[in-house]
């Protein structure tokens, strides 16, 4: 699309106002799904993270992985299972996920960072034992519950002008690693961090009054309401753990938490520099 010079100056202004609102404020973005599997798409998040890291915005990046770590699993012989949307993590796996994870989705994003621009660290839960977690139960396998968020190391990173960029693996004392949601891991960095926002990145369009028609975009939703419509079946399947990580974040003191749609070039740009938005805003 060619735009003139006159027209730039205008997108540049209407956004004037939610860059100095932003500004030295720290935004929690978690990324995964088809916009990471896509080059074009990952090349527009990467963009519009450094965008915002060069207009003062303290940006932490967190990271999950599932297809990279499905097709890995694939190789080795290693079948994979899930119940209740979350991965059975048995030794082998949880081992796999954290090669994936950790060295090589996380090791990249850096590097893609750096090449376009930007300052980036790479981190997982272990560095600085950072993500602190436990068996969420028996079924489940070495799938960690979160008992502890350690935000001493990112702050230090964010302070510097560096993007943390989290992978999403947890530990104990008795040297065991957690493969962890990425949801649920980025919800619990936000509200530790108590970040100005959370931008969940998903497949999906935000949160439909109908999951079959784009155009009944619930846009914003006062977390009080979604035990309601969740009651009503409008919060279902794979939306109902993203929600609750979406409403406990801003009980842990995120101010604004969004669900929108990775597949849309510059969707977090969209969402956070526009007035018309692109996704599901829950506030308190």
């Amino acid at each position: 699309m060619n735009i003139t010079n006159a027209q730039r100056a205008e997108v540049l202004t209407q956004a004037l106002p939610y860059i100095q609102e932003y500004r030295n404020k720290t935004v929690v973005i978690k990324y995964g799904g088809n916009a990471m599997i896509s080059e074009e798409l990952k090349d527009a998040v990467i963009g519009d993270i450094i965008l915002l890291s060069l207009i003062g915005i303290k940006v932490v990046l967190v990271h999950g992985g599932g297809p990279e770590i499905n097709e890995l699993l694939q190789k080795t012989g290693k079948k994979t299972e899930f119940i209740d949307g979350l991965r059975v993590t048995d030794k082998e796996t949880a081992e796999a996920v954290q090669m994936v994870l950790a060295g090589k989705i996380n090791k990249n994003l850096v590097n893609q960072i750096e090449n376009k621009g930007g300052k980036a660290v790479g981190l997982c839960g272990i560095d600085a034992h950072m993500i602190k977690a436990e068996k969420l139960d028996d079924v489940h396998g070495y799938v960690g519950k979160i008992t502890g968020i350690n935000t001493e190391l990112i702050e230090d990173l964010i302070a510097k002008d560096y993007i943390p960029v989290i992978s999403t693996i947890g530990c104990d004392n008795d040297n065991n690693t957690y493969n962890i949601n990425a949801d649920t891991v980025a919800a619990y960095i936000a509200g530790a961090l108590k970040a100005e926002s959370l931008i969940n990145m998903t497949d999906i369009p935000g949160l439909l009054r109908d999951k079959d028609d784009p155009t009944t975009l619930i846009k914003r939703l006062f977390v009080s309401d979604a035990p309601e419509l969740m009651h009503e079946g409008i919060i279902s399947g794979g939306m109902i753990p993203k929600v609750k990580c979406c409403t406990e974040s801003i009980r842990m003191g995120v101010k604004k938490v969004f669900i929108i749609d990775g597949r849309i070039p510059h969707a977090i740009l969209i969402e956070m520099l526009t007035d018309e938005g692109i996704g599901t805003m829950f506030v308190e």
